[in-house]
């Protein structure tokens, strides 16, 4: 009797831990809180805990546990952080990765692991999802050549900039970034002369800045994080003066938040992204005020970034998702898979939904930095393009042909 007792209150313990196990659903995080883009990361967290606390930190019935993993936004980095995350803490969901050569890297892993779910975070390749897409890899925000739609046509038609010169980090990211603008502003009869790629990380650019044409009528910039502040001081210390033009990541509040002769450089930069700080949509002015109140004000930005968009936005789906399965993981997590494949969230920057592989659709913002009332550089809308889809307007077939996204591809010529 005695061991039947014991043996029955061992097999109650084990139910009530196996019930407890199936109450809460592990989520792993990844961002990129070490090297060049350590302030990306850290925004992307605050829009990340933005999220968790608007919905409480329960989805589906069941608690969420997150788990946080540091990457330094190369490959190897973003795949040992996934692989601890799956291997040894165990999680069910990941919201992966932040950077572009990361998100390439962790959509290629993720077909290995077919009965988990991935969310990407932020990263912004075209290759992590076209032309070959991961069934079990969803995107909730849209890449970098999606972030270019509207600014050729605002740069070649309203400011009448004919030449330009591309200075950009040399990663899948900005390659992507710049294949948007570059589709746009050639297929109009614009002209790229020259295309300049640094590594991520680079301090000394005056070799660069030596090789600008002097015949462009602006620079474009794909530089983010330190890199773009290192490069907007050393230019105007160089004495460049130049128009200049940005990449989504360029005219980020982690950049327009600099000092000195960054800030200064910055005034009037023309660029596009998918958010704006000036944004006057209700969503927005609701997401930067809980961004605000989460955010302790020395960890914080004047205002959310692209990166706390982008992880609010893949956290939103992941919550309403399993809000509509009822936390339900079954069967490889077929019904979560199809809910985030049919679902549209209201994000603070507008509309998302999904198209066939798995790849956001949504509204891009064109603007201009100014400074606003407190002497705060801010990106200022002057248009807005709805409706972004992520082969920007071309068939299928013919988007496929002109190829990925390199350090010359695509050609400046009409498609």
């Amino acid at each position: 009797m005695v061991k039947v007792g014991i043996g029955a209150a061992a097999l109650a313990c084990l139910l009530s831990s196996t019930a407890l196990a199936q109450d809460k659903i592990k989520v792993g995080v990844t961002a990129t809180l070490e090297g060049t883009y350590t302030i990306l990361g850290v925004d992307g967290i605050a829009g990340f805990n933005a999220a968790v606390k608007k919905y409480g930190g329960k989805a589906g019935g069941k608690e969420l546990e997150f788990v946080i993993a540091s990457t330094d936004a190369t490959p190897d980095s973003a795949i040992r952080a996934v692989k601890k995350l799956i291997e040894q803490d165990k999680v069910q969901v990941l919201l992966s990765p932040l950077s572009g050569d990361e998100g390439i890297a962790v959509k290629n892993f993720s077909m290995t692991h077919p009965e988990l779910t991935f969310i990407n975070s932020a990263s912004g390749a075209q290759q992590t999802t076209f032309p070959d897409a991961s069934p079990n890899f969803f995107r909730f925000n849209m890449d970098g050549a999606q972030w270019s739609a509207g600014l050729g046509d605002y740069a070649y038609n309203n400011k009448g900039y004919k030449k330009v010169a591309i200075v950009g980090e040399d990663y899948s990211f900005s390659h992507t970034q710049a294949a948007g603008f570059i589709l746009e502003f050639c297929g109009l009869g614009g002209q790229v002369t020259s295309r300049q790629w640094v590594p991520l990380g680079t301090k000394d650019f005056a070799s660069t800045i030596a090789a600008l044409p002097d015949d462009v009528d602006a620079i474009y910039l794909n530089l983010g994080g330190a890199d773009a502040v290192n490069f907007l001081n050393q230019y105007s210390q160089a004495g460049g003066k130049g128009h200049l033009m940005g990449g989504s990541i360029m005219v980020d509040q982690t950049v327009l938040s600099a000092k000195g002769d960054a800030k200064r450089a910055m005034i009037g930069t023309l660029a596009s992204s998918g958010m704006a700080d000036s944004d006057q949509d209700p969503a927005w002015l609701a997401f930067v005020k809980l961004y605000q109140e989460t955010t302790p004000a020395d960890k914080r930005l004047p205002s959310p970034g692209l990166l706390a968009t982008n992880y609010y936005g893949a956290t939103m789906a992941l919550f309403e998702a399993l809000n509509k399965v009822n936390g339900d993981l079954s069967d490889n997590q077929a019904k979560f898979k199809d809910a985030l494949a049919h679902l549209t969230i209201d994000a603070p920057n507008g509309k998302i939904s999904l198209d066939e592989n798995r790849q956001a659709i949504g509204q891009n913002f064109v603007t201009e930095v100014v400074e606003d009332a407190n002497g705060n550089l801010i990106s200022k809308v002057v248009k807005t393009v709805p409706g972004v889809h992520q082969t920007l307007g071309y068939p299928r077939d013919v988007f496929a042909k002109i190829g990925p996204p390199g350090r010359t591809n695509p050609e400046c010529k009409k498609y």
